[in-house]
């Protein structure tokens, strides 16, 4: 057994025995209940908030941490059109997937990533799971589409958790929730907004109807981050993306809750977010850039709730696009950033697009390099 996978099994079972306890606080022996649990590297130096509610110090160490990097990574980075380009493009699911064996990722560093966070002095790593398309960079049983079936048989997702324990940086996930352009229970667009492309002709591997059976759908959701959160050690945060389309239906379908309730119990400490929220129960919101501007009564309202707030925003774009080479903000425009979500008390998580081969653009490297620098001799942002 590799160390790697020797220290997250210790972890697992150390959680499961935190969580148990959790759930009779108040009964004799919790606190030597808490005294086994391990601490998950990124959270050195909370430990005595973790050994009495592990989510209360992951949500310390978050609100302490200001600044996480993005990665929107895919088959879709293939193309250098965005990672809607399926949609956009309404290219046909059989064709979209031939992508997959073009895809090497033969410069994607997960060591490389995780140093360059720290120069830029970010606390975080995300990276896109599954984005809309259903293509997976993590081993999962739930569909072949994956990195792992693909030229480049690597899972991304495992060696960047192994990079990120290495050097106590907190690994996110981001999951595509309620959107998915491939599975044939996910949702389509006669109940649902923005739900699949708008194929000229119906996609034949959707089905409709009464053959349609969203509960499948959650259920492959649900299977996948149970995958998630056993096969990589801590986690510090689920992030959870597609909200538009959930919200413009009967939500309830989603069984939400549920799924708030899978991923705390198989992780304690584990936060969720899912963009401004789906039914209040989020550990923290996670809106874009421009959505203060675009929902204020909502952001007043989560403001309100006194949860943490964390913004997002990229650098030139999501998923990588041609268009935008040469072309990225500087460092100048990224510190300009950091003072806005400052305004909001809130973190900045800012992407950069990995290139088709998985290595991060020059021009971001030098702007993430010259931040930390900047932060380091002048101190954080502050909201003017």
């Amino acid at each position: 057994m590799h160390a790697q996978d020797k220290t997250r099994r210790e972890f697992l079972k150390s959680v499961g025995l935190g969580a148990a306890a959790f759930a009779i606080q108040g009964c004799a022996g919790i606190g030597q209940s808490r005294q086994s649990v391990s601490v998950p590297s990124y959270l050195k130096g909370y430990e005595q908030i973790y050994e009495k509610d592990p989510r209360q110090a992951a949500l310390q160490w978050f609100r302490d941490a200001r600044f996480g990097l993005f990665m929107h990574y895919g088959v879709y980075s293939l193309m250098g059109q965005g990672e809607w380009v399926q949609y956009r493009k309404k290219i046909p699911v059989a064709e979209y997937a031939k992508l997959k064996e073009k895809f090497t990722a033969k410069n994607f560093d997960a060591d490389f990533i995780t140093k360059m966070a720290i120069e830029a002095e970010m606390k975080y790593v995300n990276i896109t799971t599954k984005h809309h398309d259903s293509f997976c960079l993590f081993r999962t049983n739930q569909t072949d589409f994956s990195s792992v079936n693909s030229p480049a048989k690597r899972d991304l997702v495992e060696e960047l958790a192994n990079a990120c324990a290495k050097n106590n940086l907190g690994l996110c996930l981001y999951y595509s929730h309620g959107r998915d352009w491939k599975h044939p229970h996910a949702p389509n667009n006669d109940k649902w907004k923005s739900a699949r492309p708008q194929y000229a002709t119906a996609e034949p591997s959707y089905l409709y109807g009464k053959e349609h059976d969203l509960n499948k759908y959650v259920d492959f959701m649900h299977a996948q981050l149970t995958e998630l959160l056993t096969q990589y050690g801590p986690i510090a945060n689920i992030w959870l993306d597609g909200w538009s389309t959930p919200m413009s239906g009967a939500i309830e379908k989603f069984r939400i809750a549920e799924t708030y309730a899978l991923v705390h119990r198989l992780q304690p400490q584990t936060l969720i977010s899912s963009k401004l929220g789906y039914n209040g129960d989020e550990d923290f919101y996670a809106p874009e850039y421009h959505w203060p501007k675009r929902f204020p009564d909502k952001m007043e309202e989560a403001k309100k709730t006194g949860k943490p707030i964390e913004i997002c925003h990229h650098i030139a774009g999501w998923g990588y696009n041609k268009k935008s080479d040469g072309k990225h903000r500087g460092a100048d425009s990224v510190i300009e950033n950091l003072r806005y979500a400052a305004k909001f008390e809130a973190n900045l998580l800012l992407n950069t697009a990995p290139l088709p081969d998985g290595s991060i653009d020059k021009q971001d490297i030098r702007t993430l390099r010259e931040v930390g620098r900047r932060i380091r001799k002048t101190g954080w942002p502050i909201a003017e």
